[in-house]
């Protein structure tokens, strides 16, 4: 009666760029951080703020990932409330 929506997979290349790109930035960052000419405790502070930011960040995008989701989950439920209700009804029954 429906379709399900099927939903959408990353290909094994675009996973890999994503990775890819994650691991040179934080390598980047990484000797970045160590090459800066500033005390011990400065570098410690800018890689422990790099490291915040990251687990923040992964966990905004699961976040945002689980709301999406759950409002997809809703839909559904609410399409086949709709769906029984149409099969339910008779056009030709007396009111």
């Amino acid at each position: 009666m429906s379709e399900t929506p099927v939903k959408q997979q990353s290909t094994a290349a675009f996973y890999g760029q994503a990775v890819a790109s994650f691991a040179v930035a934080m390598a980047a960052t990484a000797v970045g951080i160590f090459q800066l000419s500033a005390d011990a405790w400065v570098r410690g502070f800018l890689a422990i703020s790099v490291l915040y930011l990251v687990t923040s960040a992964f966990t905004l995008a699961k976040v945002i990932r689980d709301r999406q989701e759950a409002g997809q989950i809703v839909s559904r439920v609410d399409q086949a409330r709709v769906e029984q209700l149409l099969a339910n009804h008779d056009p030709f029954e007396k009111l």
